[in-house]
């Protein structure tokens, strides 16, 4: 029996408690058959020191979105998933509200993948632009 939409993202959004996910309290909250969207509030735990939103914060999102994309797509049975490479271009400053990142594949091989990352904030204004490559290995028996 096939999980709904809301069930899939419940389970999904359950393996982060713990982790830097819940720490900055990114929350996966849609999907398609091409991407996956999470989302973080904008608060001062992920600003720098002058009242915007830290890069490193918005790094932080775009990998979790990307990976778990990867993870999403990929046979967790025989693969694991890792991070190879992220690049990230900041184009706007944020101070409250919420971020959203957007993952599409650019590539989905089977052993290397390339994700694009799009961050927009709540009008839908450009933030980043960040790519992430990961690469699946088969687990050891």
């Amino acid at each position: 029996m096939q999980k709904s939409k809301e069930e899939f993202l419940a389970t999904v959004n359950s393996v982060s408690k713990n982790t830097l996910m819940e720490t900055l309290e990114i929350e996966i909250v849609d999907y398609g058959d091409d991407f996956l969207m999470a989302r973080m509030p904008v608060t001062p735990k992920v600003h720098q020191p002058d009242g915007v939103l830290h890069g490193g914060a918005t790094a932080a999102l775009a990998e979790s979105v990307g990976s778990f994309a990867s993870h999403i797509f990929t046979d967790l049975d025989t693969y694991f998933v890792r991070g190879l490479e992220i690049t990230a271009n900041h184009l706007k400053s944020v101070k409250s509200g919420y971020v959203y990142a957007k993952a599409t594949f650019l590539h989905k091989g089977r052993t290397t993948q390339l994700l694009d990352i799009r961050i927009t904030d709540e009008d839908d204004n450009l933030v980043s632009i960040c790519r992430l490559s990961t690469i699946s290995l088969p687990k050891k028996k």
